[in-house]
């Protein structure tokens, strides 16, 4: 493969040189380049009606597996911004962005207010914070067979792999106090009550009509997370319009 054709920066190789990933500059536009013809002549946040146009994007998790489609919305949106100016942002070409586990915080970083009303991230800073942190979230203690000895025993014993502490704090350091209803696209994230053992599905758009469904993006962000082998489960509160 030749330089030029490679998207992720040397950056993401010190993470895991030997299972680098490359994804071509043609392979990604033969996935997003009938979308970026779609989306730059479609006005935003169309009406939700029977007949009307409505663009979702979903963003799957698999922890640091996550970098592979922020890869790909980094490369969209750029694209994006080749059309319409460099302040254009994912959010602004989709009705609604859903995503779950780790797509769950993506979507979050797409659609969360940051400075002057723009998302909280550029689709480009979301590669570099995985590449950052993730190493932090998913610690290793070591290689080989005594560190394989060790996940036996940890499995046989119980609990989450990873005790979450740096994700939680990561996540509210970032998300703060902001909550559902303030993001700038309608988001959709799914998270389980396991007390309840249901499904709960959080989204914008719900929210603002629930205030009961109006809960901390952080909190929402660290309950999708929650995989119960690898992360624990996260408790938090909220309260409708009564209180």
């Amino acid at each position: 493969m030749k330089r030029g054709d490679t998207l992720i920066s040397s950056s993401s190789q010190r993470y895991s040189q030997k299972n680098a990933i490359f994804v071509s500059s043609y392979q990604l536009y033969s996935v997003v380049s009938d979308f970026v013809f779609m989306a730059s002549n479609s006005a935003h946040n169309l009406p939700h009606e029977l007949g009307k146009m409505v663009t979702v994007l979903s963003i799957n998790g698999g922890g640091i597996r996550g970098i592979i489609p922020s890869t790909i919305l980094a490369f969209l949106e750029s694209k994006l911004q080749d059309l319409d100016g460099e302040e254009a942002r994912i959010a602004d070409y989709f009705d609604v962005i859903a995503g779950t586990s780790i797509g769950g915080l993506v979507a979050t970083m797409l659609s969360a207010p940051g400075n002057n009303n723009c998302p909280l991230f550029a689709a480009k800073d979301i590669t570099e914070f995985y590449l950052d942190n993730c190493p932090k979230i998913f610690p290793q203690n070591g290689t080989g067979y005594i560190s394989s000895i060790k996940g036996l025993f940890g499995a046989i014993r119980g609990g989450p792999k990873y005790n979450g502490k740096y994700l939680h704090r990561k996540v509210e350091e970032l998300l703060s106090d902001t909550r559902i209803d303030q993001t700038l696209t309608d988001v959709v994230i799914p998270t389980f009550d396991i007390k309840l053992l249901k499904l709960i599905i959080f989204s914008a758009s719900e929210a603002r009509k629930d205030a009961s469904m109006n809960a901390l993006l952080s909190d929402i962000c660290i309950s999708t997370s929650a995989a119960l082998t690898y992360l624990p489960a996260h408790y938090f509160e909220t309260k409708d319009s009564q209180g």
